[in-house]
């Protein structure tokens, strides 16, 4: 997505999103999504950011980090401070219907995020920056127990960042329940749920930071929720959801400083937003 200078400050913070574009990162430009390891060893230096992400995380007091395997999420180590039992079901519920969106095939893809169900005609909302940089390959999903599918593209909405894809009736994929309009507090916990640097059905818990954040959102400005759930390349599109497993958001953009990676500040698109473009461009797409 388009980034943002912001706050008086030159140097930062960047609104972007964060599949950050390793040629480029003093570009105000559409970064890309994770790539995979080329001459400037980019995938080497993600996994390096992503092990000093873990470690902060699992030091931390207020906040958790999962990944879940075929059996469902379970504890990557000790934290400092036990994990709210309702946030672990929230968990269990969620990751069944999360996906990895790859563009550009199967294997090999030039670009990459997450998506989840949100309706059982197995429509997938995911962001739109991601088919961006994927260009004109073809999408495959993933499920969270490792079939892959070929998507259909039902419609894009490139001012809203979001994208809806369709698979097949055999992929089973459960929706997510929506969370209501308006009912997102701050300081409320909630989890984000994605593939962060093709790790799949990697959970990270934080709190709503803020609402009605204004933030540029592929081609405008909008509102945005704020948390600090990490959110990191590989995330976008996938969900913020609360502590009842409901999604209060996509996803979609994180702040950084000289575009160095995120630094706790994520931002989702609304879900009120979200259901209100995926319907437009479901009844588009017929």
């Amino acid at each position: 997505m388009a980034v943002q200078t912001g706050l008086g400050e030159p140097r930062g913070p960047w609104f972007i999103s964060p599949e950050l574009d390793p040629d480029g990162r003093g570009r105000w430009d559409v970064p890309g999504s994770e790539r995979a390891a080329g001459p400037r060893g980019w995938r080497g230096r993600l996994l390096a950011a992503a092990a000093v992400v873990a470690l902060s995380t699992l030091s931390g007091a207020a906040a958790g980090s999962w990944v879940a395997g075929r059996d469902g999420p379970g504890p990557a180590a000790a934290s400092a401070a036990p994990v709210p039992a309702e946030l672990v079901t929230a968990a269990g519920k969620t990751v069944p219907g999360v996906v990895s969106v790859l563009v550009g095939g199967a294997s090999g893809a030039s670009a990459s995020g997450s998506g989840f169900a949100i309706d059982n005609e197995q429509h997938i909302v995911t962001n739109d920056h991601i088919l961006a940089r994927g260009g004109a390959g073809p999408v495959t999903v993933e499920m969270p127990d490792g079939r892959r599918f070929t998507a259909e593209v039902v419609g894009r909405e490139p001012a809203s960042d979001l994208a809806v894809l369709k698979v097949p009736a055999t992929a089973g994929l459960a929706a997510l329940p929506l969370a209501k309009p308006n009912s997102t507090r701050v300081g409320e916990p909630v989890l984000a749920v994605g593939s962060p640097l093709g790790l799949s059905g990697t959970v990270t818990a934080g709190i709503v930071s803020a609402l009605n954040r204004q933030v540029r959102i592929g081609s405008g400005r909008h509102t945005a929720v704020q948390t600090d759930a990490s959110i990191n390349p590989g995330n976008s599109g996938g969900p913020l959801v609360n502590a009842r497993g409901e999604v209060v958001g996509v996803n979609t953009a994180i702040a950084t400083i000289d575009g160095s990676g995120s630094i706790g500040i994520g931002f989702a698109i609304p879900i009120d937003q979200v259901q209100q473009t995926a319907d437009t461009i479901i009844g588009r797409g017929g």
